[in-house]
């Protein structure tokens, strides 16, 4: 299998470089062409230049951040793919957005996976994803050695959009975990409790979750390096508003996420890891 990969940010280029360790990757691309040139040259793959330099490639996996973006690279890679090839899109966009990438390659005769990654850049460091699948099974299988290159579980939810809604799911649970955890930590540090001994006693009780685990001791000491962005957060919150309203569900936590993340982002803490959250939280409202 020759396979291609497009958006080489903090995701997507350890997911390509886990592609590439199976003798997979043939040619990558990015927005930025000397951030492709400079991955190509480690990887020994080609960097794309053009369009048409995935042609040939069975499957090619998109990793990039806005919903413009899928469409603009679906409609770029339709015309040059040849018909059995599968284009399977890692970023975190609205179902809509995945119908509309399905049919427009659809009528190329050319799969479509949506197919949102969860467990942030250590996942993907790691090769330990849980992907969440929206599409054909017949796709998937074509997908599947890619996928499994860097996935610690695959998991077909459904049809088209499948994937996106199971996203949606999991950032509400990111979120809520994120106010929590945050809010929980803000108050033990006005109480005055030592973290070294808070942080092992609450993890192992009926508190303890990822975000405590990987975040708890780094947003105690303020530093907020990104594992996954506020700004991208924030993206992503917004999508699941919109899908929530649609389904018209009561959606509290969704609300005070928006509301929290969109204040850092206006804060300038768009860049910062979602832990920074906890700066919000150590100020009583109002002030």
């Amino acid at each position: 299998m020759k396979a291609g990969f497009i958006g080489l940010g903090a995701m997507g280029a350890p997911m390509a470089g886990h592609v590439a360790s199976r003798e997979l990757l043939g040619v990558v691309g990015n927005r930025t062409q000397a951030k492709a040139d400079a991955l190509a040259a480690k990887l020994e793959v080609r960097a794309a230049h053009v369009p048409a330099d995935f042609a040939g490639c069975r499957v090619v996996a998109l990793c990039v951040s806005m919903d413009a973006d899928v469409l603009a690279n679906v409609a770029a890679l339709a015309p040059v793919l040849a018909p059995g090839s599968v284009v399977v899109d890692h970023s975190t966009v609205s179902v809509d957005t995945a119908r509309t990438a399905h049919a427009l390659l659809a009528a190329r005769g050319i799969g479509f996976l949506d197919a949102p990654v969860s467990g942030g850049v250590e996942g993907a460091r790691t090769g330990r994803l849980s992907v969440m699948v929206g599409g054909d099974a017949a796709d998937l299988e074509i997908a599947r050695p890619v996928l499994e290159a860097y996935a610690a579980r695959i998991t077909l939810m459904g049809g088209t959009g499948a994937g996106q809604a199971t996203k949606a799911v999991n950032q509400v649970l990111v979120a809520g975990i994120n106010e929590a955890v945050c809010e929980g930590l803000a108050l033990g540090e006005k109480l005055g409790l030592d973290a070294e001994r808070l942080l092992p006693t609450l993890m192992a009780g009926a508190a303890g979750n990822w975000f405590l685990d990987k975040r708890g001791a780094t947003m105690l000491r303020d530093e907020f390096v990104p594992g996954f962005k506020c700004a991208h957060m924030l993206k992503d919150l917004r999508i699941v508003d919109g899908i929530a309203r649609a389904a018209g569900v009561r959606a509290t936590v969704i609300a005070q996420a928006l509301a929290d993340y969109d204040e850092l982002v206006r804060m300038g803490q768009g860049e910062a890891d979602t832990s920074a959250l906890i700066t919000l939280k150590r100020v009583k409202s109002g002030e």
